[in-house]
């Protein structure tokens, strides 16, 4: 995996004068230096985790989302790993996803479509009510 490096410029300023930290009577000179940034994919990207915003009512009925089996819970931390794909559609609250040995969280709000893939692991932290519908998938199920 290549990790793609960006430069940002910014400036700042040179003034002429010796080594003893004299005050010198040459005026500053303006220097363009760089700031080396990472650029970094998104968590979606690197663990396969498929989002749709907004999910139109079509794709929902299409999908047969009503008749999935719901979940709820309230504030709490869960760890979690799926053993099948599992597709979740977010009816109410939010819910960050902190994926094994990363430090960043994707987040997902009422509206998303998320598929979890098989043997994905990470902890789940919910601050408030939360309410999903869920259907387990088999290879092939879309």
């Amino acid at each position: 995996m290549a990790n793609i490096i960006t430069m940002a410029p910014s400036m700042f300023f040179i003034s002429g004068g010796s080594t003893h930290h004299r005050a010198s009577s040459t005026p500053p000179r303006k220097c363009r230096a760089f700031r080396a940034t990472r650029a970094e994919k998104p968590l979606e990207e690197l663990y396969k985790v498929k989002v749709e915003r907004k999910v139109p009512k079509e794709r929902l009925k299409e999908l047969g989302v009503s008749k999935w089996s719901t979940w709820k819970t309230g504030k709490c931390k869960l760890p979690w790993d799926w053993q099948v794909d599992q597709l979740v559609y977010v009816e109410e609250g939010e819910v960050r996803v902190v994926p094994e040995g990363s430090e960043r969280y994707m987040r997902f709000v009422a509206g998303d479509l998320v598929r979890y893939p098989k043997w994905f692991e990470a902890d789940l932290f919910f601050n408030d009510f939360y309410q999903e519908r869920y259907s387990f998938r088999a290879y092939g199920d879309d």
